[in-house]
């Protein structure tokens, strides 16, 4: 599909932004841009296209947009460290749409899941990150790193650093 948007074809695009447009627009409000993240995920796919001829042929594409799409997200509110209620929401929302649970289990649910979420948006800015990529986003260690712009091991050590953390304040989830 990328020779065929660098050939020119529009349509190849189009194609392109459909198939990881919902996933950039995940990432986009789960790393803080909230209401922007449409906007966010418009200015990645047009930077995305314009550094498209710099892509390295066999490289992953999907990775690679999220990590522009991440890092607009940090630009559009660069010193925030505050996330809106938004993206946990939206994490919340796509989460129970996964699945549809009986009542008492839902019942159940709901009231762990908005605890781990909570204590999600307690972590620190880089361990919040490495959890939303890896168990929200479902996205592999390697394109977790590749995303976040940091080795395999960064990912596997802050990955256990959030995990025990969580452990402490919620030892029963």
């Amino acid at each position: 599909m990328l020779a065929r948007i660098r050939a020119g074809e529009s349509a190849a695009f189009a194609e392109l932004v459909n198939r990881h447009g919902p996933m950039a627009r995940r990432v986009a409000v789960l790393s803080g841009a909230g209401s922007d993240a449409d906007d966010v995920v418009q200015e990645a796919f047009v930077k995305a296209y314009r550094a498209l001829w710099t892509f390295r042929e066999g490289a992953e594409f999907r990775p690679w947009l999220l990590r522009i799409v991440v890092n607009e997200s940090r630009n559009l509110h660069r010193g925030h460290s505050r996330r809106s209620d938004r993206e946990l929401r939206v994490a919340r929302d796509g989460a129970r749409l996964a699945r549809w649970p009986d009542p008492a289990e839902l019942a159940v649910g709901d009231e762990r899941r908005t605890a781990l979420l909570g204590a999600i948006r307690t972590l620190p800015v880089d361990l919040r990150e490495v959890v939303t990529c890896r168990y929200l986003l479902e996205l592999s260690e390697r394109e977790t790193a590749h995303v976040l712009a940091v080795p395999p091991g960064t990912v596997k050590s802050r990955l256990h650093r959030a995990l025990a953390t969580l452990r402490g304040e919620l030892p029963d989830v």
